[in-house]
């Protein structure tokens, strides 16, 4: 998965400055980034502090070891259906 440019801190802070009034094409324009960009962080980290965005990337951690997790027991457990489905 790509990284982003920015850091969590980054994001949030340039999510202040357009919550203080700073309008969104020039912090875009400052920033070197596109508008669409901008948008997507304010959808996923909108309202949200250090503390909360610790949080999140924990969940989506654990999250996504649950997912392997269950891939590899549906990929066991099919290969013994086929092995008891050939007896």
């Amino acid at each position: 998965m790509k990284t982003s440019r920015y850091s969590e801190a980054q994001i949030l802070s340039i999510l202040r400055q357009a919550e203080g009034g700073v309008p969104v094409a020039q912090l875009c324009r400052e920033h070197g980034m596109s508008d669409a960009s901008f948008y997507k962080w304010r959808a996923k980290y909108g309202g949200m502090d250090a503390s909360m965005i610790s949080q999140m990337k924990a969940l989506e951690d654990e999250n996504r070891r649950l997912k392997r997790m269950y891939a590899d027991l549906s990929m066991q457990n099919d290969l013994i259906k086929e092995a008891l489905g050939k007896k």
